[in-house]
């Protein structure tokens, strides 16, 4: 076994440690695709991407996620690139989206995390990238969850984003609304904005 693999094998047992004293559970499993977005929610505390990275690092899912690319500086680059950051560059022409869009054709394999509040306060809308990166790449969208008052995390069921977006907001309301955040009074409600979809996509956003 290499160095780099004892390292993984050693940030796996820690993590399944952390999980096992904690008191937190897993469900689910990770689906047999190539391509998804995963939708991360509810998203409400600092702590959140804390736990779906012990969660990862615990059940080695190769799940991707989007940093700043000032922050990929040696050494902190490579760290966050091991543990599956994207750099993305919000200064570019291009969109975020279509950066995104970009990397899943590039990729062969690529699981992307992307949580549709786009912040850990309250908010009245969800942001539609996660759909338009979904719907423009043409992969599915898996949901994955918090839920503090279970002290569980998982998996649920994929959807294609080619039912639309009132349809799909309206199974993932039907999935999330019983798993509850650290903080609930920061869980703002479960839909996008009127023409917010047409909106955003024309300009590119």
């Amino acid at each position: 076994m290499s160095e780099c693999e004892n390292v993984a094998a050693m940030l796996q047992e820690l993590a399944r440690l952390i999980l096992r004293i904690s008191g937190w559970t897993t469900t689910g499993e990770v689906p047999p695709l190539d391509k998804a977005v995963f939708t991360a929610a509810p998203h409400t505390s600092n702590w959140d991407g804390f736990w779906f990275l012990v969660y990862k690092v615990a059940l080695d899912v190769e799940v991707s996620f989007l940093a700043k690319h000032t922050l990929f500086w040696w050494p902190l680059g490579n760290l966050l690139r091991a543990l599956g950051a994207i750099p993305i560059d919000r200064s570019m022409q291009a969109s975020t989206v279509q950066q995104l869009v970009d990397a899943f054709e590039r990729e062969e394999h690529l699981f992307l995390a992307l949580a549709p509040e786009g912040t850990r306060r309250w908010k009245q809308y969800w942001k539609t990238g996660f759909y338009r990166v979904a719907r423009d790449a043409g992969v599915p969208i898996v949901l994955a969850y918090i839920d503090y008052p279970r002290k569980q995390m998982g998996i649920g069921p994929e959807l294609d984003p080619a039912i639309g977006p009132d349809r799909l907001i309206e199974r993932m309301r039907e999935f999330y609304s019983p798993h509850k955040g650290r903080r609930p009074e920061n869980t703002g409600p479960i839909a996008f904005a009127p023409g917010a979809v047409a909106r955003d996509s024309r300009r590119g956003r």
